[in-house]
C-alpha cells in the first residue's frame, strides 16, 4: 500500500483492527475505522459509526468512504451456536462489500483474518504443522462461508483478496477481552497481588509436552500493509505466526522472573469460574496502581484462556508460504510478551511488573 491508498478497517477497535490502524496511520496511510459505538481513542484514524448488520444504515454511512481503495476486514460477533455464528459473520462481511459496492467505491484489495479453527484447532488434536491448502474439515466454520463469499465477490467485482490466519494474537486493545495478552497479564498481576507463586493453570501435559505458537498484533498490521498492494499476496491465504514456537513452561517462567514472583508446579483449575471472584481484588488493584478504571470483567475473557491454556496438542501452522512472497517479518514470542507486559503497564491498564 502507499500515502495514495484509503483504508477502511471494520472491526477497528479489535485487538487485530485496532493495532492494524495503529499500523496504518504511522506509516501514513489515510485510514478510517468502522464501529458501531463511538471508540474511546482513534490514535488518528477517522470513524465512521455504522451497524455492519443493517445493509441500508451501512450504505448510508459509507457514503463518507466511497473512495476506499482497501478494506480491512476484522469486524466479527461471537456466538456459541455455529449456526448462527455462520449467519450474522457471513451477513457482516457481505454488508461491508455491498455498502461500498453500492457508494462507488474504487475497491483493490481485501484483507480478511481466519485463524486455526480453519484447521480444527479448537475441535481436538489435528495435522500440524497445519499447511494453507489443507482440506477443510466438516464441521461447520464461518470461516469457510466467508472465504467462500470473498472469492465469489472478488471475482464478479474485480478486487484481489488475501486471508491470514494468525493464532493466538498478542496486542493491546481497550474494550476487546477475547485477548490471550490480557489473560496472561492480569492472571500474572493477580497471583502477585496475593503473594503467591505463579503456577499454570493448565494440565501438565499442555505446560510440558504442548507446542504453541502466537502472532503479535504488530506483526498482523505490517503483512496486512504488505499484502494490500503486493502481486504475490493476491488472492492467496497464508499462516501468519510471529515465526518461532513456545511451550508453555517455558513462557511462565520468563513471566514469573519478569514480575520477579516464584514459579511453582502447574495446578489446573477452571479460570472462567474462579478467577471472576477477584474482581473486588481486582479494584483494589486499580485503586493501588491508579490505573485506568477497567473492571476484570471489561479487561479479560477467562474463557478465552481456558480455551487455549487447556488444549493438550500441538497448536502449530506452516509459515513458508508467506516467508516465499516476501513477507519476512517475525518476533521472539517470549521476549515480545515481556515487551507487551510493560506496554500494558505503561498504558496504566495493569500494575508494572516491580513497583
Amino acid at each position: 500500500m502507499t500515502t495514495k491508498s484509503i483504508a477502511l478497517i471494520a472491526g477497528a477497535t479489535g485487538v487485530i483492527g485496532g493495532n492494524v490502524a495503529a499500523h496504518f496511520v504511522r506509516e501514513g496511510i489515510r485510514t478510517r475505522g468502522v464501529t458501531r459505538q463511538p471508540p474511546v481513542e482513534t490514535d488518528g484514524w477517522e470513524h465512521i459509526a455504522a451497524n455492519l448488520l443493517d445493509p441500508t444504515a451501512t450504505r448510508e454511512a459509507f457514503g463518507a468512504a466511497a473512495d476506499t481503495t482497501h478494506l480491512v476486514f476484522a469486524a466479527y460477533i461471537e456466538k456459541l451456536d455455529p449456526v448462527e455464528q455462520i449467519q450474522i459473520n457471513v451477513e457482516l462481511l457481505r454488508n461491508t462489500i455491498d455498502g461500498l459496492k453500492a457508494v462507488g467505491a474504487p475497491l483493490k484489495h481485501v484483507t480478511l483474518y481466519q485463524g486455526n479453527k480453519y484447521y480444527g484447532a479448537n475441535l481436538g488434536r489435528f495435522k500440524t504443522p497445519a499447511l494453507e491448502d489443507d482440506p477443510r474439515l466438516a464441521a461447520p466454520n464461518f470461516y469457510y462461508n466467508q472465504e467462500d463469499l470473498l472469492r465469489e465477490r472478488a471475482e464478479t467485482d474485480g478486487f484481489a483478496w488475501t486471508i491470514f490466519r494468525p493464532e493466538g494474537v498478542m496486542g493491546y486493545a481497550k474494550g476487546s477481552p477475547m485477548n490471550l495478552l490480557m489473560v496472561l497479564a492480569t492472571y500474572a498481576a493477580i497471583s502477585k497481588k496475593l503473594g503467591i507463586p505463579l503456577r499454570f493453570p493448565g494440565p501438565r501435559a499442555a505446560y510440558d509436552d504442548v507446542y504453541y505458537q502466537m502472532s503479535d498484533a504488530e506483526l498482523v498490521g505490517q503483512a496486512t500493509l504488505w499484502a494490500g498492494d503486493a502481486a504475490a499476496a493476491a488472492n492467496q491465504a497464508f499462516n501468519l505466526t510471529n515465526g518461532d514456537v513456545i511451550k508453555w513452561s517455558h513462557l511462565f517462567k520468563a513471566i514469573a522472573g519478569h514480575y520477579d514472583i516464584p514459579l511453582e508446579e502447574p495446578q489446573e483449575f477452571n479460570l472462567t469460574n474462579q478467577m471472576p471472584l477477584y474482581g473486588d481484588l481486582w479494584n483494589e488493584i486499580v485503586r493501588e496502581y491508579d490505573l485506568e478504571p477497567n473492571t476484570l470483567n471489561q479487561l479479560v475473557d477467562w474463557r478465552f484462556g481456558d480455551m487455549i491454556l487447556k488444549s493438550t496438542w500441538d497448536n502449530i501452522s506452516n509459515t513458508i508460504k508467506l516467508r516465499q512472497a516476501g513477507f519476512t517479518g517475525c518476533f521472539n514470542t517470549v521476549d515480545r510478551t515481556l515487551e507487551l507486559l510493560d506496554d500494558l503497564a505503561a498504558r496504566k491498564i495493569i500494575p508494572p511488573a516491580r513497583a
